[in-house]
Parts: structure tokens; sequence; C-alpha cells
């Protein structure tokens, strides 16, 4: 006679910080403490507890009904299990929770049955869990997060984590949005997805030139699975524009990966896309919580829009670009009247059609990126004494540890005394402490001496800045995103 099998009684964990007690009385010992999520096997009940046995810490013990919730593990569960998961997918707070029941749907529910929207679901709140693992600023409940995350560990979702700007990243690894693309998920679903494995700030910053550049190509490649225009009409207009955005801002890493690794065509190439697809985004759709991208986005893409092959002639002024050591692109300036060029040597990308002379050959400008999202500018300018009687400067976009922001030259003034530059950065706290204040966008229009590199003038906008009119040339109004 074939018995059939008995169904598995699980207790998943709805409340954080639950005691496993080592006997079934309030007062017996501790014998570890459960997450939100955790799943124990039902064993039986005694005096008013239930008798469980917790997999992830290997142990037995005793937990008290209320903390939990009970539930057979057949298909009949199923179709109460996918509504919850529907429910907590978007309750923030309860993702190690929902994580737990996804994984009660996918072992009660038909193979037949499970399609792209549990794997959604998954994919959203393993992502969320992350992002509040990332978070600087400590807020209220959230000390549970490290048992939180162990607990969707257990579950099999994986997480990333990577030192970024002084303090560890965690990121969700993107299985289950592999799998919403793999299936064919609703367009919605699909955004998601697309968004959720090509997140800028999810890219190991310790990772080579070939490596970065391998991803970065990757990432694009999912993007262009998901074609903005041929969505269907369920796709709403302020999540097409935020797919707009995401595509602008990783054809940008795209091409800043390409420069660094020597491929300039393609950098050229993924530049003009990057540049096109901001452009494209509907700003006006854009819902509130989406305006910060929107700007980080633009940052983003002004870093690379010089990707171009060849430098403007210099008559007078010989302005050379020549590989140094191994990893180093040199600059050479020199006059006419010079024996001797004068050398400046970078680790950062160059970028050849930023190169600007200054009026009376004062100076010479360009555009440097040392890192993705991040371009400063070089200033060589003339000093008499230095060696070759030039001094290098470097300008950045803010005085804080490096995030999002670039620099501008719009222009020089008649004498080429001075320059006229477009400071434009995310900041989120003071230097040697990023992230530590909400995000903001700051920009800044400037006059500043070119023998000094001192402010002289600066304001938010061009209203009421007759200097900077006067002197902006027509190639950086055309081409700049500062005036968007």
């Amino acid at each position: 006679m074939i018995l059939p099998a008995l169904a598995l009684t699980v207790a998943l964990v709805v409340q954080n910080q639950v005691p496993l007690r080592a006997a079934s009385h309030a007062n017996a010992p501790r014998q570890t403490t459960l997450a939100s999520g955790d799943w124990l096997e039902v064993r039986g009940e005694r005096q008013g507890y239930l008798q469980v046995y917790d997999h992830r810490h290997e142990r037995a013990g005793y937990v008290h009904p209320s903390m939990v919730r009970s539930y057979t593990v057949e298909e009949s569960t199923a179709p109460k299990l996918a509504a919850l998961v529907d429910y907590l997918r978007d309750a923030p707070g309860q993702e190690s929770l929902g994580i737990g029941y996804v994984a009660l749907y996918l072992r009660a529910a038909p193979a037949t049955q499970v399609g792209a929207d549990a794997f959604d679901a998954l994919g959203t709140m393993a992502e969320r869990l992350g992002v509040r693992a990332s978070e600087r600023v400590v807020k209220t409940g959230d000390a549970v997060l490290a048992a939180q995350l162990e607990a969707a560990e257990s579950y099999g979702v994986h997480f990333v984590r990577f030192e970024r700007e002084g303090q560890t990243r965690v990121c969700y690894d993107g299985e289950a949005y592999r799998r919403v693309l793999a299936l064919g998920g609703s367009g919605r679903a699909r955004v998601r997805a697309a968004l959720g494995l090509t997140d800028p700030d999810c890219a190991d910053p310790s990772l080579g030139a070939s490596a970065a550049l391998t991803l970065a190509k990757w990432r694009a490649g999912v993007l262009d699975t998901v074609d903005p225009t041929k969505l269907d009409a369920g796709v709403p207009a302020h999540e097409r524009a935020r797919l707009r955005l995401r595509r602008a801002a990783v054809q940008a890493e795209l091409a800043y990966s390409a420069a660094r690794a020597g491929e300039r065509a393609l950098a050229k190439q993924a530049s003009d896309a990057a540049k096109r697809e901001f452009l494209t985004a509907d700003r006006t759709a854009l819902a509130d919580e989406d305006l910060l991208a929107y700007d980080e986005a633009a940052l983003r893409v002004a870093t690379v829009r010089w990707a171009e092959e060849s430098a403007p002639a210099a008559k007078g002024l010989s302005v050379e670009l020549a590989a140094g050591e191994p990893g180093q692109t040199c600059v050479r300036v020199k006059k006419a009247t010079q024996k001797e060029p004068f050398q400046h040597c970078t680790y950062g990308v160059v970028w050849p059609s930023s190169i600007r002379v200054a009026p009376h050959e004062t100076a010479v400008a360009m555009t440097v990126q040392p890192l993705p999202g991040w371009s400063e500018l070089l200033v060589l300018h003339a000093s008499p004494g230095a060696p070759a009687n030039w001094i290098a400067d470097t300008v950045t976009p803010a005085t804080v540890d490096p995030e999002l922001g670039y620099v501008e030259l719009a222009g020089f003034s008649a004498d080429g005394a001075r320059l006229l530059l477009v400071r434009e950065s995310r900041v989120s706290g003071p230097v040697g402490a990023p992230r530590t204040t909400p995000p903001r966008i700051q920009r800044s229009f400037q006059v500043v001496a070119t023998d000094s590199l001192r402010v002289e003038k600066q304001a938010a906008s061009l209203a009421n800045f007759p200097t900077f009119q006067k002197w902006k040339t027509a190639d950086w109004q055309q081409g700049t995103l500062a005036l968007r």
C-alpha cells in the first residue's frame, strides 16, 4: 500500500526580533532571534506554543502563534499566497516577509502556473531591500536590516556588496528580473526589470577597464530589449520617460568605458545615443520623485558629450595628445617660440574635441574624465618662471567627494584673462561624508581668472548675468545641457 505524501506545514515569521524559545513558555531561554520572513517547519503544538524547526539556524524550539502565520504547502494554498505577495510587493519595510511569501508560493503552485508576475514581485522587493540597506542615514526600524537580509538570502536571493564613496553599497544581483525578461512579462514588469538590472549606482567601481566595458555593453543590450517605442499602452508616460533616462545614463557609462578602453568609435556612438535618449525623455511626464533622476542623467550625459575623434586646430599653438605610461594620456603644449613643449599627463579620459585655446594663447582648457559620471576641466595656463612657462591646474565640479558632476568651458574673455565656467554636481553631504543628507543638484555659472582660477563672479542662472552672456560661445550654447 502506497501512503500519500504528507503536506508540509510551514510557519512564516511576520514580525521582527521574534524569540525562538527552548521550551513552551515565555520565560524559557532564547535559542535565537528570528526575522520577518523566516520560515519554520511546524512539528506540533504544546502549551499554546508551536513546536518548530528553524532550518536557517538549524535549531528546534518553540514560537508563539501570534508571531507567525501557518500554511499548508499545497496547490490549494497558492492563490492565497499569490494575493499576499501582490500586496506585500508595494509595502516598504516588509521586503523580507514578502520574499518569504514568494518562496512559499513557488513551492505550492504548479510549475505550469508560475509566470513572470511572481518574479517581478521578488525582484522589486529584493531591489528595495538592497536600497534600504545601502542608506547612510539610519532610519527608525532599520536596526533589523541585517537580519532581514539574512532571511532573504536564506531563500537563495543574492546580494552583491562593494565600497562606494565611503560606504557599503548593497545591490540585488537581479536574477528574478532576468526571469521576467525571459518569460516575457507585461510592459510595466519588463520596464521594472530593465531598470533593476541597469542601476548605474550598482556598478562595482573597482572593475578594470575591460570588465567595466563588458558590463556596460551588457546593460545597454538589456535596455535595447525594452524599446520605449514598442511598449504596450499599459505603460504610463512617466515610466517611459524613466526608461529613456536610464538608457541615456547607461549609454553615457558605455561611452566612458569604451573611451577608457581605447574604443573611440564606440564611445562616439554611445555618446550620441546618450544625448538623443536624454533629449527624447519627456520631462513634463515625470513624477516628482523622478526629477532628481532627470538631472542626474543630464550630468552623466554632459560628462561624455565631447566623445569625438579630432581636436580643433590651434593657430600658432601646438596642442597634442600622446600616450604616456600605461593608462596615461599626456597633453603637450608648445608655442612657436618655444624649443621644448610643456607636458602634463593624466590617467583620466581626455576628450580631444573639448580642447579650446584662449585668445592670445594665454591658456588651453580641455575636459578630462577620471570617473564615470564625473568630469573635470584641465587648464594649462602661462606662468613665467614655471617649467616651459606653463602650469597645469584642475577645476572640479564641486569641492566635495566625487559623486556626479561636470565642469564645462563656456568661453573666454576677449583678452584671454578670464574663463567662463559652468559647474554642476550632485551633492549629498560635506567633504568626507557623502550621502549624509538628501541629494540635490547645484549649478553655478562663473567668471574665473585664467592665471589663478579665482572665482570673480558667479550666479545660479544666466538671468541678470550680462558678463557671461557677452562672452559665451555659440558652440557651447548649442551643445550644453546646463540650459535644459
